[in-house]
């Protein structure tokens, strides 16, 4: 079990991809939660096994067809043992 956060940084808000990461995270069994910035910046709080996390991160590199991803940035951190994946307002 792994944890990171990301934060995503591009056209990353009004183009869906905070539902996209959250259809990914249900696909993968990943747990936790995305949410807008007020920078125009995507913040999310992301645990899963190893294998599952490394698919989801290629998704958020990817973004949905309307989005444009600049940079991402990933911290590890210890897992908090999440119940489910959310999108936090």
């Amino acid at each position: 079990m792994k944890r990171y956060l990301v934060r995503i940084y591009g056209i990353v808000q009004g183009v869906g991809f905070r539902y996209f990461t959250l259809k990914k995270a249900n696909l993968l069994g990943i747990k936790g939660f995305v949410k807008n910035l007020p920078d125009g910046s995507v913040f999310v709080d992301c645990e899963g096994d190893e294998e599952n996390l490394k698919f989801f991160l290629e998704y958020l590199k990817e973004g949905p067809s309307f989005s444009r991803v600049d940079k991402i940035e990933l911290k590890e951190e210890t897992p908090k043992g999440y119940p489910s994946f959310v999108i936090k307002h």
